[in-house]
């Protein structure tokens, strides 16, 4: 049975102002159901794992946030970073934790921030992932491309494993420009880098401990401690010295150098909600391709009123009205003490937006 490892981290600037340092994007219920991106990631998880076996890692800010979520799991299943430390350190005190309990585990690792229409598909895809990881290989989940996208990272695929569908991963690529993913795409040696992992416990530690010494030694040194009288002391002491670095750069890009990375291609309609743009595409819109992002459905007060709209990506979250007459292709959030409006075709620029309020000094928007 699985260990699954789901990161709760990071702020998604990119949905701000919905999106915030003390209320980020997996705890919003941007599924297009009740469900928050968090719980969704792990309801999808139940047919490979058990709420026992599921760990989630996240910041102090959220840790109460995330156990009120996750009523079934065990409470001393969130593991709370002191400080981000970025998706390297992160895994690997998951990956540290579950070795004391099963040294040959084999763990998944999971953004919780995704959507993922067919979960059953998923499923066998991860169960196909474990059986390269019984094998002693990182296994990276690779998506089949639909368009040349610039937004994620490929997996640049060699040939079949055995008798397939496991393939090698000869290279980690950078976001490329248009013209790049287009021939990616063509070649059809090519995956969208979802950065889901499978792999066993031991074999990325001992991978860690090769390519990343310092970050392995501390991470070593916290699990010693986990569960006993000293283990905030050594956590205090230990995780502010931990490298500060992804788990793509850190172990995945060196492993493939060598031949020790596999993947999966899957087709289970993933979405990695990174902006507004792309949760309009994803959740169900009107006949006019309208989206309301978490309207409560009560006629005798809406939430949304649109007339000769089309195309709007409409987010209701300050209790006031919102209407629209005569637009199209627009973002409009509305939150308690901000409003966005932006064409949808900039939606990734809304991260910028975030920046000039740092730089103004207004973190109370933020």
């Amino acid at each position: 049975m699985l260990y699954g490892v789901v990161l709760a981290g990071g702020t998604g600037t990119r949905l701000w102002p919905l999106s915030r340092a003390g209320h980020p994007k997996f705890l919003h219920p941007l599924t297009g159901t009740d469900a928050s991106l968090l719980q969704a990631t792990v309801d999808r998880l139940d047919t490979l794992t058990s709420p026992e076996r599921i760990f989630v890692v996240t910041g102090v800010a959220h840790a109460a946030a995330v156990s009120r979520q996750l009523s079934a799991m065990p409470e001393e299943n969130v593991l709370v970073e002191p400080s981000p430390r970025d998706s390297c350190a992160a895994i690997a005190l998951a990956a540290a934790v579950i070795a004391r309990r099963d040294p040959q585990a084999i763990m998944g690792s999971f953004a919780s921030d995704h959507l993922i229409a067919d979960k059953d598909e998923f499923s066998a895809v991860i169960r196909r992932a474990m059986a390269g990881a019984e094998q002693g290989l990182l296994m990276t989940l690779g998506i089949t491309p639909t368009r040349p996208e610039t937004g994620y990272g490929y997996l640049h695929c060699g040939g079949e494993i055995g008798d397939g569908p496991l393939r090698t991963v000869q290279e980690f690529k950078e976001k490329p420009s248009y013209d790049v993913a287009e021939s990616y795409v063509k070649s059809g040696n090519y995956l969208w880098n979802a950065g889901m992992f499978v792999w066993r416990v031991d074999a990325f530690l001992t991978e860690l401990a090769r390519q990343q010494p310092q970050l392995a030694a501390g991470v070593r040194r916290i699990a010693q401690a986990w569960e006993t009288s000293a283990q905030e002391e050594v956590m205090g002491e230990v995780w502010p010295t931990l490298p500060r670095i992804s788990v793509d750069y850190a172990v995945m890009e060196g492993a493939a150098a060598t031949g020790r990375v596999g993947t999966v291609p899957g087709d289970f309609g993933w979405n990695d909600v990174g902006d507004f743009h792309t949760l309009g595409e994803v959740l169900t819109a009107d006949p006019s391709g309208n989206v309301v992002v978490g309207q409560s459905g009560d006629v005798e007060r809406p939430a949304v009123v649109l007339r000769d709209a089309g195309g709007l990506v409409v987010v209701p979250s300050s209790g006031r009205l919102v209407a629209a007459l005569g637009v199209s292709d627009l973002i409009i959030v509305d939150t308690p003490d901000a409003v966005l409006v932006c064409p949808r075709e900039r939606a990734q620029e809304v991260k910028h937006l975030v920046d000039q309020l740092k730089e103004l000094g207004q973190h109370g928007y933020i």
